[in-house]
């Protein structure tokens, strides 16, 4: 596509320092999670938008957990939802620089939250400044939804599809690092807790105690054979829903019957699926394997659960960002993910198609000591979302 004069004059307006600035100071506002401490960074966010002249509500999730909805233009019209979060995952050790005191060197901006996904917040915000100050956000609205608890439980985004947005949007851009790859589709993820409790008993007589350790490698081993069979049956775009046995813990002493264990598992979900029909299978193929005899009880419970998404390669949507990337003069291609994000939640409850499109590599960026993101690329990103909002038409209907 060729980019018009006046999308090129969108594009030269887009400023890279207030984008480093932006970043920068959202980084410093810190927002670990576990920690429950996104309420400042939301701060930062909502007060820079309004000095913007936005239209910014907060919606408090939790005492201290607000979500930050940021809109330009008219209300009238469906628009681009753009989606990111306010949370970081915890620092850690490792860095050679504070990570919650943004640093600019050679070309990135390095800091806990950097790539995921302070920058994508900021590119985004760049973006909607953009189309303000051009005059197009009434006849290309956009909204940005920063939510909290991404990176643990997903509370933030519960909440806003639970709230049905005041604004009806045609699109959805997830913000979080792709490396300007357009993201169509990831499988949903659920953290299920599944807990065996048997009968302690002297281990110089196990037979008269029920151990529950034993039936937790029996349920292992049912999830190992059930792999197996999902392996066979991939999604020809996502590939299989695949089972990861994260954590073990149980019993009490070498000499005595275990009376308690449980397991942590991760359960890749294919778009679609959902985690209690996952546990209702779990439990009778572990009531056919007799596992729950001789005196062993077994609970499972669904920790967590984010829904997968999966949208045509051919529509709309799609086509328009990898041309938007193509056309800031930055590589372009689609692909699926192996992580789960929010955007699964918009497509699902939303009922809007979706993609997953931001700056940054999340698996060799993200989640790391001296996390960081190229300066170019969050530009590269403002400017293809800006692009985006105003190339793209709403469905019909909408």
């Amino acid at each position: 596509m060729t980019v018009s004069d006046s999308e090129r004059a969108l594009l030269d307006s887009i400023d890279e320092h207030e984008i480093v600035t932006l970043t920068a100071a959202l980084i410093d506002a810190g927002g670990e999670n576990p920690g429950d401490t996104e309420e400042k960074t939301a701060k930062v966010l909502a007060e820079h938008c309004r000095a913007l002249g936005f239209d910014v509500r907060t919606v408090e999730v939790v005492p201290g957990r607000p979500n930050v909805i940021v809109s330009i233009g008219s209300d009238d019209r469906p628009g681009v939802l753009f989606v990111g979060h306010s949370d970081v995952v915890p620092a850690g050790t490792g860095w050679t620089t504070d990570p919650f005191s943004a640093v600019v060197r050679d070309g990135r901006i390095v800091g806990r939250g950097a790539c995921d996904m302070k920058g994508g917040l900021a590119a985004v915000v760049a973006a909607m400044t953009a189309v303000q100050l051009a005059g197009l956000a009434d006849e290309h609205p956009m909204t940005l939804a920063c939510l909290v608890d991404e990176e643990d439980t997903g509370l933030g985004i519960r909440a806003f599809v639970a709230d049905q947005p005041l604004r009806n949007h045609s699109h959805c851009v997830v913000a979080e690092p792709t490396d300007l790859v357009t993201i169509v589709g990831c499988r949903g993820a659920a953290n299920l807790e599944i807990e065996t409790r048997g009968r302690s008993a002297h281990a110089g007589q196990p037979r008269n105690g029920a151990n529950a350790i034993a039936a937790a490698a029996r349920i292992i081993a049912i999830i190992e054979d059930w792999q197996i069979e999902l392996d066979g049956k991939p999604d020809p775009e996502l590939g299989p829903a695949t089972w990861n046995v994260g954590t073990i813990s149980g019993g009490t002493g070498t000499s005595m019957v275990a009376d308690r264990c449980t397991l942590t598992v991760d359960r890749r979900l294919l778009p679609g699926e959902r985690a209690i029909d996952v546990v209702d299978e779990l439990r009778s193929r572990i009531e056919a394997a007799d596992v729950t005899g001789s005196g062993i009880e077994v609970t499972i419970d669904v920790a967590m659960e984010m829904p997968g998404f999966l949208t045509s390669a051919d529509s709309g949507l799609v086509s328009t960002a990898v041309q938007s990337v193509l056309d800031t003069g930055s590589a372009s291609s689609t692909d699926i993910w192996t992580a789960s994000c929010d955007g699964g939640f918009v497509a699902q409850q939303m009922g809007i198609g979706t993609v997953v499109l931001g700056p940054g590599e999340i698996e060799n960026q993200a989640h790391r000591p001296d996390e960081s993101v190229a300066v170019r690329q969050l530009t590269d990103s403002a400017r293809a979302y800006a692009l985006i909002a105003t190339r793209i038409a709403a469905p019909p209907g909408l």
